[in-house]
């Protein structure tokens, strides 16, 4: 991906043209004119979520034609009454067409236009004089409604699918060399001490994002966080090009029951930061109030700095964050948070800190000083799983460890699960009550068995009714 873009529309056409152009060679439809038009409602649409449409906007417009395709002559009067028609997001037929096409020949020359598409959005993004989140919800729209095709007709995606950016030359070096992908290199429970090796393969953003989509549930925060990133890549590609971008907090402030997936999200963030280039490693560090606060006066201080240091490059994850600020005046947790405001402050380009709890003390915890509220202004609401989602949990639970139910303990499970989420507590655990119960049920299984003279293989991995419940 060339990292010097002039915002000419001569400059414009050539990035359209390579990225339709290594869709074409990689054998994609040949549909142009229809492409053509396509990309055009959707550069309008994207514009109007800016604001009004300029001259600017038209000679860009007049630039979206791929090779062999006659030029096309928009006037700023045409093209803002075309906006009207353009703001709904529909898939073109012949998407469709070429979804279809692709199972029948086993190619996936859909999703392959699904991340060209991507593509010159955000380029068409970066030429306003600013990036706005309704910009990015609706790249989000368009990918997600083009990969919702291919998911109905069954097109494959694998990791090693064409990727459009490969074929665009530049003399520069390219946006891979100067950022290369990278991840979460840390997995510890409390502090940096549990990184991962330096040296273990780092997940593209491509498969990270395939990560996130693989949670149970969490449709909202996932949603969420592609508007985040669409945001920020936005943002980075007018940084690279010497474009102004208006003031950004990437802090966050997770909120939700025990259990539902924070932590994970975390991390997955993390490495996606790292792999687009606004962070340079992607570790996360996850901490709570015993990892960063001391005894004794001046400690917190130097325990908190330490913290934070390993915690440079990557995330900060502050589990139970209101325990920092319910101990008093005198309390040393208030150090902390001072300490903790200084870091997000002097390492901005390259910390990013998430502060996670129950919903009702995180705000409690967000007034009780005006520094957290000024640089915590993403809120990502993480509700529990209900009772489908809670057996699809524990579903993948067993299949992980290679047991299965019988249809019987199919139907039992099921409703466990929801009567479990019906009678919850406000200290609802959701996925690690999960957990706790798959757990006690391969215990329960474990007691069966041992009773058996010759257990066979079968009845080795088979969760039976009687397993799931104290008898």
């Amino acid at each position: 991906m060339p990292t010097t873009w002039n915002r000419s529309p001569e400059e414009f056409h050539k990035i359209y043209v390579a990225n339709t152009d290594a869709f074409y060679k990689a054998g994609g439809s040949a549909h142009a004119r229809e492409l053509d038009e396509f990309m055009t409602k959707c550069a309008l649409a994207l514009w109007s979520r800016a604001g009004g449409l300029s001259q600017h906007h038209v000679d860009m417009a007049n630039e979206i034609y791929s090779k062999g395709q006659p030029k096309p002559t928009w006037m700023l009067w045409s093209l803002t009454s075309s906006v009207c028609d353009s703001d709904l997001f529909l898939p073109p037929v012949f998407f469709w067409n070429l979804a279809e096409s692709d199972v029948k020949r086993g190619t996936e020359n859909s999703r392959s236009l699904v991340r060209v598409i991507t593509n010159v959005l955000l380029y068409c993004a970066a030429v306003d004089d600013d990036v706005t989140l309704s910009e990015a919800e609706y790249i989000t729209e368009c990918q997600d409604k083009l990969s919702a095709i291919c998911d109905a007709t069954g097109v494959k995606n694998t990791r090693t699918a064409m990727n459009p950016m490969d074929y665009v030359t530049s003399s520069e070096p390219s946006f891979k060399e100067k950022h290369p992908p990278q991840t979460a290199t840390a997995g510890g429970n409390t502090t940096a001490e549990t990184a991962r090796p330096a040296e273990e393969e780092k997940k593209s953003l491509e498969e990270l994002m395939a990560e996130m989509e693989e949670l149970v549930g969490l449709e909202e925060v996932k949603k969420d966080v592609k508007n985040l990133i669409n945001l920020v890549k936005v943002r980075k590609l007018r940084e690279e090009n010497g474009l102004p971008n208006t003031a950004m907090s990437l802090h966050m402030v997770f909120m939700g029951n025990p259990g539902t997936g924070k932590t994970t999200v975390a991390r997955l963030l993390g490495g996606m930061y790292a792999a687009i280039g606004v962070l340079s490693k992607g570790q996360l560090v996850e901490v709570d109030r015993s990892g960063l606060v001391a005894g004794y006066v001046g400690q917190t201080a130097l325990k908190t700095q330490e913290v934070i240091k390993s915690a440079l490059g990557g995330v900060l994850f502050i589990d139970e964050a209101y325990a920092l600020s319910g101990g008093g005046e005198q309390d040393f947790g208030k150090e902390a948070i001072e300490t903790i405001l200084k870091a997000m402050e002097d390492h901005r380009d390259d910390l990013i800190v998430i502060v996670a709890g129950y919903t009702g003390p995180m705000e409690e915890f967000l007034d009780s000083n005006p520094g957290l509220e000024s640089r915590f202004n993403k809120y990502f609401h993480f509700p529990d799983y209900n009772g489908e989602e809670l057996y699809k949990i524990f579903l993948m639970r067993c299949k992980k460890n290679k047991y299965e139910l019988s249809k019987k303990a199919q139907k039992d499970a099921k409703e466990i699960f929801h009567q479990m989420y019906e009678n919850r507590s406000d200290n609802f655990g959701n996925g690690r009550d999960v957990r706790n119960f798959f757990e006690d049920t391969v215990v329960r299984q474990s007691n069966r068995l041992a009773a058996m003279e010759n257990p066979t293989k079968e009845d080795l991995v088979t969760i039976i009714p009687k397993d799931l419940r104290e008898s």
